[in-house]
């Protein structure tokens, strides 16, 4: 198996790359968002690469970052989901976006991919929730510079991990803190019920026009 790819990258295009390492030109199926991000040809670049064998298909996918590249491999686990619908997927939306669509049950927003319908959507979100938490959400993203009380406290603790989802996602601090404070009965709810009422209460949280990369009303 394949892990990574590094070499100069000799041709891009929408949805493919060749990448030669050691005098071997290596063709590399890509989501769109990586093509947006990618240096020009001649530069050196690291895939990292998910090898696809079947009896009648052989190919390479690849991401510019390992929690792509764990996204997708989740993504084709789940039933009726192969490959070419896991690019579309992430050509629509980032690996944190899906993670927040999952977890919030928003399978309006996972089917705006392209070739993705409400019942694959749906299929996804009962396949894979399960599989990824606020935790995987956050990781590598850095610490909230807000929380709302003692840390030492439970219920602060499951707030504290929710305001860190949603500025991994796009809030400021101060928004994602007033987010979460909106939502009654708070201290009684578990981290993803949490999440998922902080979303409900964020469109009115943000009517006075404060910024947000994505949200949808749940």
């Amino acid at each position: 198996m394949i892990a990574f790819i590094q070499g100069e990258l000799c041709d891009a295009g929408q949805d493919t790359i060749v990448v030669a390492c050691h005098g071997i030109g290596y063709e590399i199926q890509i989501p769109v968002s990586v093509a947006q991000v990618l240096p020009d040809p001649g530069n050196v670049v690291k895939i990292y690469t998910y090898t696809y064998v079947r009896e009648d298909a052989l190919g390479l996918f690849g991401f510019l970052t390992q929690d792509d590249l764990k996204i997708f491999k989740l993504l084709i686990t789940v039933n009726g989901v192969g490959p070419k619908a896991a690019l579309a997927i992430l050509s629509a939306m980032t690996a944190d976006e899906l993670r927040f669509a999952i977890l919030a049950e928003d399978a309006k927003a996972i089917a705006k991919a392209p070739g993705i319908g409400p019942k694959t959507a749906k299929r996804m979100i009962i396949e894979l929730k399960d599989k990824l938490n606020l935790e995987s959400m956050i990781e590598g993203h850095g610490d909230a510079e807000m929380s709302l009380s003692d840390p030492g406290d439970a219920a602060a603790n499951v707030r504290d991990e929710v305001i860190m989802a949603l500025t991994a996602l796009g809030y400021g601090n101060t928004e994602a803190v007033r987010a979460v404070r909106a939502v009654s009965g708070a201290d009684e709810m578990d981290s993803e019920t949490l999440l998922k009422q902080a979303l409900n209460e964020s469109e009115m949280v943000l009517a006075d026009g404060m910024p947000i990369i994505w949200i949808s009303k749940l």
